[in-house]
């Protein structure tokens, strides 16, 4: 177990925003961890709070032909991969099936997320060669569906929206054959750089809203909820596929999941909704608050197509660009 104390300034925020109890369709195993984050900073036993992982949280060991030949290409081109850089636990399959999310503008995000594992700090000067190499190394790999995303970089004026511009027009040219999906942030709010990536044209843009309205200070303490429903309202407007994300298990009721939901679809006509398992990183981010059952997810499954989401990945171990390829097929096919 990781023996990194708890962030202080997290367990403050906890303190803040206490999980109110009751309205789950499925509990935790003992008390609630909100309740208990005095004691997570005493012992750190993250497991008195909620139990011993269930089975369904079981992932592919990393390993085989395929995850050996992209690996190769990605330490070649000194790519970076939101894989590595977050600890996805899907890396063993995505990368076995020839998948990986590439993460740009370095891997020194100026934020601190509660539950995110790519490092904080300030970041270095942007490489701005990477928009070739990341193209010349997509060419190499030979997919039909490719997923880009990248740190935040609020240092810079535009967030980083020119060189995001560059390795999508780039990729467009070097691998025509492929389709290109992107994950952004919120570029805090500066609708100028929002379009400019926009105006590159990805055939899938996406900005995730990671978590419930109540949770956000805790969970997003640099983001407004409100600001990330404005920007997938601008991408939607702009006359793309859009596509956003959200954790369970960090805090949320199921209630506040199909708020969430309503709220989506009321900033825009989203056509793509992930919901996954929060798997805590290390003891230094947020405490896991229950581990939601698989019928949980086939409820929300329901519940977003119901709202009318084109296609909605909803299971314990989905992240962002679980089977981003497979959802890719399923919106190029007509609506019925």
């Amino acid at each position: 177990m990781d023996e990194t104390p708890i962030n202080p300034g997290i367990a403050r925020t906890l303190a803040r925003h206490p999980r109110p109890l009751g309205g789950d369709t499925v509990r935790s195993v003992g008390p609630s961890a909100f309740s208990l984050t005095n004691q997570i900073l005493q012992d750190g036993v993250q497991q008195r709070v909620i139990g011993k992982k269930p089975d369904w949280l079981r992932a592919k060991v990393p390993g085989g032909e395929g995850y050996d030949r992209l690996k190769a290409i990605i330490d070649e081109h000194r790519l970076h991969t939101v894989c590595q850089e977050a600890s996805c636990p899907n890396m063993g399959e995505c990368w076995s099936r020839g998948s990986a999310t590439i993460m740009i503008l370095g891997d020194t995000c100026t934020r601190s997320c509660g539950f995110c594992n790519v490092k904080t700090g300030k970041p270095p000067v942007f490489d701005a060669d990477e928009p070739r190499r990341v193209a010349a190394s997509l060419a190499l790999m030979g997919l039909k569906h490719v997923v880009i995303t990248s740190v935040n970089r609020d240092e810079l004026p535009d967030g980083g929206a020119a060189i995001w511009a560059e390795t999508i027009e780039r990729v467009h040219e070097a691998c025509p054959g492929m389709s290109v999906e992107v994950l952004v942030g919120d570029f805090l709010g500066d609708e100028k750089a929002i379009q400019v990536v926009c105006d590159a044209r990805p055939e899938i843009i996406s900005h995730n809203m990671e978590t419930v309205h109540r949770m956000h200070p805790a969970v997003r303490p640099q983001a407004k909820y409100e600001r990330s429903l404005a920007v997938l309202r601008q991408m939607k407007a702009s006359g793309l596929v859009t596509k956003t994300g959200c954790m369970v298990g960090i805090g949320e009721r199921d209630d506040e999941v199909l708020e969430l939901m309503d709220d989506i679809r009321a900033a825009c006509e989203c056509d793509v909704l992930t919901i996954g398992q929060y798997l805590q990183p290390t003891r230094n981010h947020l405490p896991i608050d229950r581990w939601v059952h698989p019928d949980s997810f086939r409820m929300f499954k329901e519940q977003a197509l119901a709202r009318g989401f084109r296609v909605c990945e909803s299971g314990p171990l989905v992240r962002s660009s679980y089977r981003a390829d497979e959802q890719a097929a399923l919106l190029s096919k007509p609506r019925h």
